[in-house]
């Protein structure tokens, strides 16, 4: 099985490149729908929560909105909140591939915004960039509700920059071009793939509940 990591920066198309992907017959984890679920109404991670950040829970469900104003620029408070979700993330991606594996899939995908950023390269056998020029990018950002530019900046502060993401991926995929475009170089990225050699999941000697690398 291949194990493709798709990333990229904030507006650069990434969601969009996963629902193609799908639809292609490549099966995709979410990271940051599995997030949505740790967080939602009694998510495995709200009590956590509700303990490194008082008053952000309401109902039984993280207020994201509150939760975001707690650690926004406060570094501690981000790693603090990283240290909860990230393990959960990891795990809920190693039960996704196993599920992968057990079906016999020829590519899997782990769709990781911040896959450069946390090593998550090193978890994958090919990396997935998509990209595309900074106008498009920040036309697509400042279109979504409650975007400003200030939060567009300080989100791009906390992400490697598109060049360097560019620079270590193993494909880059441009978005900008349209989506017709997009999805012709994504049948293409998938055919050359297919064509490798993928890992074996689960490793050898894999035992329930043993912690192994995605």
């Amino acid at each position: 099985m291949i194990v493709l990591g798709l990333t990229g920066s904030i507006g650069m198309g990434k969601s969009t490149a996963a629902r193609m992907l799908k639809r292609m017959g490549a099966p995709v984890c979410d990271s940051d729908a599995v997030v949505h679920g740790l967080l939602g109404r009694h998510g495995a991670a709200v009590p956590a929560i509700a303990a490194a950040f008082p008053g952000v829970v309401v109902d039984g469900a993280v207020d994201r909105r509150a939760l975001g104003a707690a650690v926004f620029g406060n570094p501690a408070a981000l790693k603090r909140l990283e240290a909860i979700l990230h393990p959960a993330v990891q795990a809920a991606q190693r039960r996704f591939l196993k599920q992968a594996a057990r079906r016999r899939v020829r590519v899997a995908v782990l769709d990781i915004p911040l896959l450069f950023e946390t090593g998550g390269e090193r978890k994958v056998d090919r990396s997935v960039v998509v990209t595309a020029p900074f106008l498009v990018q920040k036309s697509r950002v400042l279109a979504r509700p409650g975007m400003t530019p200030d939060k567009f900046a300080a989100i791009l502060a906390r992400q490697m920059p598109d060049a360097e993401k560019r620079r270590r991926a193993d494909h880059v995929v441009n978005t900008g071009d349209g989506r017709r475009a997009t999805r012709r170089a994504l049948r293409k990225l998938l055919a050359d793939v297919k064509r490798r050699r993928g890992r074996q999941w689960p490793p050898r000697g894999y035992q329930p509940g043993q912690v192994v690398h995605a």
